[in-house]
């Protein structure tokens, strides 16, 4: 592990239909930096393309990149244990999976405007397709799905 808390990459890095197919690290919670996190998801859609062989549209690199944010901010203030982010490309569908050692599962809240601070959900709902909030025998696991083809919130 290096001082910004990622572990080495792992995973086939097979070039999919819509990019890397598959690939995973592991976070140290204590020493992980939210921006290592969305550059390690940056450097993923970087080698990614739609299914028709164009880079993916802007909006959609910013729309992964702020769920994987998300999604990693919350583990780290209330999860437990390592980190694991893995990013998986296949059909026009990034998803964005984050798991952790606590088997308290976050429960989504409806948009409150007044609300100061925990929209992380909503966001990451928000640009998503699907998420699903799952209990493991070791922890928990957050699955976001990203349409690869056009941004969130177009059509």
């Amino acid at each position: 592990m290096d001082e910004t808390g990622l572990n080495s990459p792992s995973g086939e890095g097979v070039r999919g239909e819509t990019g890397l197919g598959h690939v995973s690290v592991t976070l140290d919670r204590a020493t992980v930096r939210i921006a290592d996190a969305r550059a390690f998801a940056a450097d993923y859609l970087a080698a990614s393309v739609t299914d028709d062989g164009r880079p993916l549209p802007e909006g959609v690199a910013a729309a992964v990149q702020l769920v994987v944010s998300e999604l990693i901010t919350n583990t780290v203030k209330y999860g437990s244990g390592p980190i694991e982010l893995t990013l998986d490309s296949t059909g026009g569908t990034l998803s964005v999976t984050v798991r952790d050692g606590d088997t308290t599962l976050p429960t989504p809240r409806l948009a409150d405007p007044a609300r100061v601070g925990q929209h992380g959900l909503e966001i990451v709902a928000a640009l998503s397709r699907e998420v699903e909030i799952q209990r493991e025998p070791d922890g928990k696991r957050i699955t976001a799905y990203i349409a690869l083809d056009r941004p969130p919130g177009d059509g």
